[in-house]
């Protein structure tokens, strides 16, 4: 059975992410894309092989030959039409972040529970590395854990945004909405550090409480463009996540530390490492290396995953509404205890 595919917003990350990542998975017709811009609905429907375009979001949305839809959209409109595909009957594929409002967060969880329709949320958390450390973590491989690190962080929006201008065939970019308060509501915590957030949560699940610390160093904005959170776990595991808008040399990696070991995604590969003591101490330390497989995963991204999810009649199991929630809630706290300097806890779990 083909699935119809309609995809809402036509910038950076509809052309860089979704459009590739859609028109490689079998089964799969992406029937319309709706955007602002003419000229870029133009560029990508050529591009991308689109029959229909148009400039309403509600008409996707309304469209009874349209299966499922993909929210492309600025952050603060994520909710608002992810409700109204949701009303609609359709499943949803939500861009990062669920939302800047928990008050919206939890209205989203609530309608996505109450219906049969796949939705998925934290598209990110697809990334084999990070899915075969679940694995070992799950399996005990490290004993208990104890405490682990993940940094996102790229040069900006503007840096990000060069390479979407080649895709859509444009000169300049004149609307970098990320660093206008009004428009995105949040920085870089909630555009790059919900990476690192959702990457630890995955690997460890709930997170009680939040320490948060937030600065603007180099942005033309009145947003955070550095942050770093210290998050308890409920296992008692002590996580740290950082991120930024001002990393030129960019970095995408994370690490587990445990009683028997630990593993390494080192920055900007798709590796996973394994360390664990070795019974002779050398002058290296006494540490055996093991490179983890991680091939099982490997042909996995997230809108493949979301169509199987789909034709399984399932819910994702780690990229679902409920998880996306408590990352918003972890994010807003962090944003809440750089401002007061407290310690912020957390209602929700996974």
């Amino acid at each position: 059975m083909t699935i119809r595919v309609g995809i809402i917003g036509a910038g950076g990350i509809a052309a860089k992410l979704h459009l590739p990542e859609l028109c490689a998975v079998p089964g799969v017709e992406i029937s319309v894309l709706a955007g602002r811009r003419q000229s870029r609905l133009d560029t990508l429907c050529q591009k991308f092989n689109i029959p229909r375009s148009t400039h309403s979001y509600e008409e996707v949305i309304a469209d009874p030959k349209i299966d499922a839809v993909v929210v492309a959209l600025p952050h603060p409109l994520h909710v608002k039409y992810g409700l109204m595909a949701l009303a609609a009957g359709k499943h949803v594929h939500m861009q990062k972040p669920l939302s800047t409002n928990l008050q919206e967060a939890e209205q989203f969880v609530q309608a996505a529970e109450k219906t049969d329709r796949t939705v998925l949320c934290l598209p990110y958390v697809a990334r084999p590395a990070l899915l075969a450390a679940r694995e070992c973590v799950t399996r005990g491989d490290l004993g208990r854990i104890s405490a682990a690190h993940c940094r996102f962080s790229h040069g900006g929006p503007e840096v990000y945004y060069a390479t979407i201008q080649q895709i859509l065939q444009e000169e300049d970019e004149d609307d970098l909405w990320f660093f206008d308060a009004q428009r995105a509501d949040v920085g870089a915590l909630f555009d790059m550090g919900v990476y690192a957030i959702a990457h630890l949560v995955t690997l460890l699940g709930t997170v009680r409480s939040v320490v948060g610390r937030c600065t603007t160093v180099d942005k033309p904005t009145t947003l955070e463009d550095t942050a770093a959170m210290i998050l308890d776990f409920a296992g008692g595991t002590l996580g740290v996540a950082e991120t930024g808008w001002c990393d030129g040399a960019r970095t995408y990696g994370f690490e587990v530390h445990g009683t028997k070991g630990k593993l390494v995604n080192p920055p900007l590969t798709p590796h996973l490492l394994k360390y664990r003591p070795s019974t002779l101490v050398d002058e290296d330390g006494g540490l055996i290396q093991d490179a983890i497989d991680t091939s099982k995963f490997s042909n996995v991204d997230s809108h493949q995953h979301w169509i199987d999810c789909i034709r399984e009649h399932k819910q994702p199991p780690c990229s679902n509404a409920r998880y996306a929630r408590h990352i918003t809630e972890i994010m807003l706290a962090g944003l809440e205890s750089s401002k007061t300097g407290h310690r912020v806890a957390i209602q929700s779990e996974v």
